[in-house]
């Protein structure tokens, strides 16, 4: 989905050291796109026009770039490949899973994510093969940093749409470079190397969703904004909040 790749392709520009401090400029040069006849405001989303604006260069962005690459991966990749692929990715998000929980105290999911990050990463070829899901240990919801902010007491601000960078709000704006930080991947020191996995995450993320698809209707943007809020509620309140699209599109955790 778009929601998703976009967010992904934010953490891509955030590692080539684009500023959030830049991106909200340019969110406020496009500002003359919302216009006399935009929807009226509502209170999670103050720029509903500019957002709108945004969401549709977006969209276009994804539609003849993010899109075309992800179907070409799944045509020549085999579904062993993409299976190994997606249980990597998957052990990397540990990382800043267990660092999130420790943060936010929570002691228990910490240690578990991190029995999880190391039987996967020692008995599972790397992470390539799932090794705890088997063992009965499934994956437990993700934890970020934007999430250890409004535990900690910051408000969750107004939901905006940034060029390229896609959905957020501000506070899980401001967690991104945080969980990027911790992210093994970022850390490596061969540049093509972290480049390359970088840009292999987002395109498995973004050929996980292209199914989900044909579940998006009605308004569009609606319904990914809505998404997007509900989604992040539920990762904030661990799920004590009833959230509509998680039976369905399960990809919005990555988010």
């Amino acid at each position: 989905m778009t929601a998703s790749i976009l967010l992904a392709i934010k953490e891509l520009l955030i590692m080539f050291k684009v500023g959030a401090l830049a991106a909200v400029c340019l969110v406020s040069f496009l500002t003359g796109c919302a216009t006399a006849t935009a929807p009226p405001a509502t209170p999670e989303d103050p720029w509903e026009g500019m957002n709108r604006a945004v969401f549709r260069f977006n969209d276009r962005l994804d539609h003849w770039v993010a899109k075309p690459v992800a179907k070409g991966y799944l045509a020549i990749a085999p579904s062993f490949v993409e299976t190994g692929v997606d249980n990597f990715f998957s052990n990397v998000s540990e990382v800043p899973n267990v660092f999130n929980g420790l943060l936010q105290a929570k002691w228990k999911q910490a240690g578990y994510d991190s029995g999880r990050f190391l039987l996967n990463t020692f008995a599972g070829l790397g992470g390539l093969v799932d090794v705890a899901t088997e063992a009965g240990l499934p994956k437990s919801q993700r934890e970020d940093f934007g999430q250890t902010l409004r535990l900690w007491g910051v408000p969750q601000g107004p939901y905006l749409v940034l060029p390229i960078l896609g959905p957020s709000t501000m506070t899980a704006l401001a967690g991104r470079p945080v969980d990027w930080f911790v992210s093994p991947i970022s850390h490596l020191s061969n540049k093509p190397l972290r480049y390359g996995l970088t840009a292999l995450d987002y395109t498995n993320i973004r050929a996980g969703l292209l199914e989900a698809e044909g579940l998006v209707s009605g308004d569009k943007y609606l319904f990914y904004r809505e998404a997007y809020l509900q989604n992040r509620a539920f990762l904030v309140n661990d799920g004590a909040v009833e959230d509509t699209f998680g039976g369905d599109l399960e990809d919005f955790d990555d988010f």
